[in-house]
């Protein structure tokens, strides 16, 4: 058995880490890794023995908390009957038909198959091609371009890449890929003008699709993808009676809507999907994360009807659909996703998201919305987010260099409390699993503020920059 420092020398010498500034790891600068050892719960501690809780449940995923045996017990089971098969040329196993089965009775909108595969972006790369295909099989080759949103989130792979709104995925990467276009972004504190309200806001965003959508040409334009609630762009709720904007023009344009479903599927907003919440009936609806609660690696793109019926149709015309992956619907995976579903549903984790999360809402309001940095406290269900600004009342942002939003997020690390520090400002993001309680949600928010409390004091003491 290696030790710690054997393991984080290894470590630094081989692994390429995700959103990591490679050369202050590579230096040590950035200090050594940290080594997870296990958790339970909503707690997960290192090597060294530290423990933390996880306010952001991995990346949105781990809905079920940690060290779950019954879903290790389900992956165990099928490695023992069946490590591995494919789906191609219409293989299948039980756990596969019955995940899909389930899939497309609780999905959003007019569900009919399940494609599947290893993670959100590699599902959002599949919806994209879908809606190549779908409008190639209809006589409409031009009816390509793919809209997103500044700020929205959908991946870190080409195409899913190029759909993500935010800058530093696509710098010296060579992105976005052509046909890939970005419409406002949904967040009424800093996109409204003075006395807009959230209904006049979602008109106006309404209303710039619509124009974005005339000026390239409606014959272009194949499908629109959002996620219900902003994730990565700063977790962020859409105003009131936007997506009822939204969809109108989508109807009104022929366009098909992806919902993607990445973080806000399977509870995390209080209801089964964020597009259940909001009133969405999209085509096409992306799912991952929550799916396996981060156990095993699986996503799904589930294609309604509208969309299947075109691809069936034309098949005796264009012969097999010639797509998929080696692990598309892997046994152990679809195992997995099934054990943890049927945990969502005995413990009903949906409504506690919904009743812990209304809470949570509350006790960061309670905490924060009167501190003078604090511009905005946002959420819904267990998403939650606080913004930074140095003067709330003319909406001024801090300087970037003094890096308020990580240093918080650090001194709540610092404290024992995973925060993240999401990306286009200063925000203090959370995402806990769904299996927290309302006692736990009030050590997180006393932790997060005492952090927050410690960087205030802190910026008084600092020269303006």
């Amino acid at each position: 058995m290696n030790d710690i420092k054997t393991i984080a020398e290894k470590d630094r010498a081989t692994v390429l880490h995700p959103f990591t500034q490679l050369k202050d790891f590579a230096t040590g600068k950035a200090g050594d890794p940290t080594i997870v050892k296990g958790g339970k719960g909503i707690r997960i501690e290192d090597e060294q023995g530290h423990s933390y809780i996880d306010g952001f449940a991995g990346l949105y995923c781990v809905n079920i908390g940690y060290g779950r045996t019954e879903v290790a017990e389900a992956i165990a089971r099928q490695a023992y009957k069946l490590a591995y098969y494919h789906t191609y040329a219409a293989h299948t196993t039980d756990e596969l038909a019955n995940l899909s089965d389930r899939l497309v009775r609780m999905a959003p909108g007019k569900a009919s198959k399940v494609f599947y595969g290893l993670s959100g972006s590699d599902a959002n790369e599949t919806q994209a091609k879908l809606v190549w295909y779908y409008n190639n099989l209809r006589g409409q080759p031009k009816k390509k371009k793919i809209i997103s949103r500044e700020r929205g989130y959908h991946g870190c792979s080409v195409v899913s890449g190029s759909m993500t709104g935010m800058s530093f995925y696509h710098d010296y990467m060579d992105l976005p890929f052509p046909g890939i276009l970005h419409t406002g972004a949904p967040h009424h504190y800093w996109g409204a003008e003075p006395g807009e309200t959230e209904e006049a806001f979602s008109r106006r965003r309404a209303a710039e699709l619509e124009k974005m959508i005339v000026r390239e040409g409606p014959e272009t334009i194949g499908a629109f993808i959002a996620e219900p609630v902003l994730g990565t762009g700063g977790i962020t709720p859409p105003p009131d009676g936007y997506w009822r904007e939204i969809q109108a023009v989508l109807r009104r344009y022929d366009i098909l809507l992806i919902a993607d479903e990445v973080i806000c599927g399977f509870g995390r907003t209080g209801a089964e999907f964020g597009s259940t919440l909001y009133g969405m009936e999209p085509d096409l609806v992306t799912v991952a994360k929550g799916l396996t609660s981060g156990y095993m690696p699986l996503s799904a793109a589930i294609v309604g009807e509208k969309v299947y019926s075109v691809m069936e149709d034309a098949a005796d015309r264009v012969g097999a659909f010639s797509h998929g992956y080696t692990y598309s619907g892997h046994p152990i995976a679809a195992a997995a996703a099934n054990a943890v579903l049927d945990i969502v549903e005995k413990e009903h984790l949906k409504d506690r998201a919904r009743i812990v999360g209304a809470h949570f809402l509350r006790r960061l309001n309670e905490r924060f919305a009167q501190l003078e940095i604090v511009g905005e406290v946002r959420g819904v269900g267990l998403l939650g987010a606080v913004e930074f600004v140095a003067d709330r009342q003319t909406k001024r942002r801090f300087d970037p260099q003094l890096k308020v939003g990580a240093r918080i997020s650090k001194a709540a690390r610092d404290r024992g409390l995973i925060a993240r520090a999401m990306p286009h400002g200063d925000i203090l993001g959370f995402a806990p699993p769904l299996v927290v309680s309302e006692h736990e949600i009030d050590e997180i928010v006393e932790l997060a503020y005492r952090a927050t409390k410690q960087v205030m004091d802190e910026l008084t003491k600092e020269p303006a920059i």
